[in-house]
């Protein structure tokens, strides 16, 4: 079973149907007591940090949330849920993020492409393969969003370009994945990608039954 995390702002719907797509049973998450019998959780997100944090905190979902994150077992965030793991936020200074990764969002400033937000389609590199990025060098994915984070070569899974800013679209520590494309957006390719995180979350399922 996989959660999704229903904070007033993600947009859970899609995240839910995808994996529903792919034979995923799930469970949407809106309150604290639902998270029992979770194997993975997605933290899905569109909209402002503050946002997100505050919507976390009025279900009395962060400080859960980030103990399943420290917890060891598989969590992703996407878009505004990836960087919901990070620290802080340039979006909302003060406000502290869930902390698994460090870091701050920045803001894209007007570059060659002089759009803000990055929306549309892009490349990703990708730097460092695993079970979340395992399948290519390369993928084309859905990007919405005004605020990116640096690359930081510790964490990072795959880096993207715009506007002359290469930023950070796929991150990882551990159990714990960021990406800041929409997969459940992006069709086969992004597909593949919920799939491996669904074999990963299926992994760990399996491993625990056996034990």
């Amino acid at each position: 079973m996989i959660g999704v995390i229903d904070y007033g702002a993600g947009n859970l719907g899609n995240v839910a149907r995808a994996l529903n797509y792919l034979n995923c049973r799930t469970r949407i998450i809106g309150e604290p007591d639902v998270l029992s019998g979770i194997a993975g959780l997605v933290l899905p997100g569109v909209g402002s940090f503050a946002s997100g944090v505050e919507g976390l905190k009025q279900r009395e979902l962060f400080r859960p949330v980030k103990n399943y994150i420290f917890s060891g077992r598989p969590f992703l965030g996407i878009c505004l849920g990836m960087q919901l793991l990070f620290q802080e936020s340039r979006e909302n200074t003060g406000l502290r993020g869930l902390g698994a990764f460090p870091g701050r969002c920045e803001k894209f400033s007007p570059g060659e492409s002089g759009k803000v937000p990055h929306m549309g389609w892009n490349n990703l590199r990708v730097e460092n393969k695993n079970s979340l990025l395992q399948q290519e060098d390369k993928l084309y994915l859905y990007f919405v969003h005004s605020y990116y984070l640096p690359v930081n070569p510790k964490i990072v899974l795959a880096s993207t370009v715009y506007g002359g800013q290469r930023f950070m679209s796929a991150v990882n520590r551990e159990r714990v994945w960021g990406l800041q494309p929409h997969p459940e957006k992006s069709g086969s390719r992004g597909l593949k990608i919920l799939r491996n995180f669904v074999e990963v979350v299926n992994g760990d399922s399996n491993s625990s039954n056996r034990s």
